[in-house]
């Protein structure tokens, strides 16, 4: 049985450590939508994508989570005309960053749950191994 709690707890962890770092990305592209180019014509932000991978541990034989890549979205930039602005380019337009603000908003608020319930798992593995001991105990 505690083997299974303790494999249970470092599934969690796992994901616990990759929604992190999915956090970490939509963060900044939240942080980045409107960087543009510093210089007149130049590329502007580029949203970053980040792909997963499950990995076997062999000291629990459990899946973990694991982050396979942190990428870049290669959809266009955004075109806006806005010659005053100084990344702008000959013809006045300037390359706006490919962020979605709905899209990272939701992505957002599914990293939040997925590291709840992760945490949730951590919180009720803890719960149980000290109810475990108290049996051992008694």
């Amino acid at each position: 049985m505690l083997d299974s709690l303790s494999a249970s707890l470092t599934v969690a962890s796992s994901g616990l450590e990759a929604q992190s770092t999915r956090m970490r990305i939509v963060s900044e592209n939240l942080a980045n939508a409107t960087s543009t180019g510093r210089a007149a014509g130049a590329d502007p932000y580029q949203r970053k994508t980040i792909t997963f991978d499950a990995a076997m541990d062999r000291a629990s034989g459990a899946q973990l989570a694991k982050v396979k890549e942190i990428g870049v979205d290669t959809t266009p930039y955004r075109v806006e005309y806005d010659p005053g602005h100084p990344a702008a380019d000959k013809a006045g337009y300037v390359k706006l960053p490919n962020v979605n603000m709905m899209i990272e908003m939701a992505d957002m608020r599914e990293v939040n749950r997925s590291y709840e319930a992760n945490l949730q798992v951590v919180k009720q593995v803890r719960s149980m191994l000290g109810m475990s001991i108290d049996l051992l105990r008694s």
